[in-house]
């Protein structure tokens, strides 16, 4: 995950603050109420049922390499891992491999990970996370681990396990629209706290500013696109951030109007809350996709409080959280595309 508005940012959001009249927008805001259904049922749209155990495994299964930092055998291992597990459920996987430069002028290889349901279907949807893992705990509370990895267990492996497992049900019970599943690589890698130079908002989201300019397909286009970032945590709480409303406000509204339908309104929450620099922002503005971030968000306008520490790790992850974040997902897309 990248940063937040109370944390140091740049040109660039700034920019997009002043674009997009950003500033007018607080995490103060009061709590609306949740939206009405429309008349539609979504509690009663048929969907394939998610396990949360499954994707808790996926969870463990990646965080068995360990760091999948840039240039790690965890990252290599991992890689090869989710490609071989993702073309069970299938039918095509594409490895885009790149190479970026870091905050330190690094070099440094990522691989973006693309599989798709249906890949003929022109109509097409989009869901996506990063599986790195952070180079540098920043955050942790013990300065003396501020430059040592971290696992990213919800911060990165909580994203990729949900979607992976959505992958393993969506592929025998297909919607009537095609599936890109995209796990960006060298998302976490952004210039550190302690660094010592101006800040630079372009050091994150590597993969998915890659992808955005070179799509695995040429001229590529999804109807939309949902990220998701930290959506393990054990009190998970989303709101509408601000990149994502001004970008894909009608999508926004109708994923929140299903979780409250669905009786998730207290996790779905009907707050606007200022911009977060994540993978969606470059989606959003390179690719023209109109791309939402699902992410947590505190009452306070922070992250869970183990981002960017050493304890980010398999006790940072509640299966029941991925399972609420896939089951409002699975309503709103079969609420459209029925299975076939």
């Amino acid at each position: 995950m990248a940063i937040k508005p109370n944390i140091r940012r740049g040109a660039l959001v700034a920019s997009l603050l002043l674009l997009t009249a950003l500033l007018s927008v607080s995490c103060n805001h009061k709590q609306k109420p949740a939206a009405t259904q429309q008349g539609i049922n979504y509690g009663a749209v048929a969907t394939p049922a998610f396990s949360a155990d499954s994707a808790y495994r996926y969870v463990e299964e990646q965080l068995a390499f360990g760091f999948r930092t840039p240039g790690s055998k965890g990252q290599k291992e991992c890689s090869a891992y989710l490609q071989a597990k993702m073309r069970q459920w299938c039918d095509t996987v594409i490895a885009q491999p790149f190479s970026t430069t870091l905050w330190n002028s690094q070099t440094v290889k990522g691989v973006n990970i693309i599989a798709s349901l249906d890949p003929d279907n022109s109509d097409r949807i989009m869901l996506c996370a990063h599986w790195d893992s952070r180079l540098w705990a920043d955050h942790d509370p013990d300065a003396g681990n501020h430059r040592k990895p971290i696992l990213g267990a919800n911060d990165g492996a909580s994203g990729v396990a949900t979607l992976m497992e959505m992958a393993r049900i969506m592929s025998a019970q297909r919607p009537s629209v095609g599936i890109d599943f995209i796990f960006f690589d060298v998302e976490d890698q952004g210039m550190p706290e302690w660094a010592d130079e101006d800040y630079q908002d372009n050091t994150w989201c590597k993969g998915s500013q890659y992808w955005a300019q070179s799509p695995h397909r040429p001229y590529y286009r999804a109807i939309y696109a949902i990220l998701l970032d930290m959506v393990g945590t054990s009190q998970p709480r989303f709101t509408k951030e601000e990149i994502s409303r001004r970008h894909a406000p009608s999508l926004m509204d109708k994923v929140w109007r299903v979780a409250a339908a669905t009786g998730h309104a207290s996790i779905f929450v009907d707050q606007k809350t200022d911009a977060i620099l994540d993978d969606h922002l470059y989606v959003n503005q390179i690719a023209n996709i109109p791309t939402i971030d699902i992410v947590q968000n505190n009452t306070d306008c922070s992250f869970f409080p183990l981002w960017h520490t050493l304890g980010d790790n398999l006790d940072a992850v509640e299966p029941q959280s991925m399972k609420t974040v896939a089951d409002v997902l699975l309503k709103t897309i079969y609420a459209d595309y029925p299975a076939k």
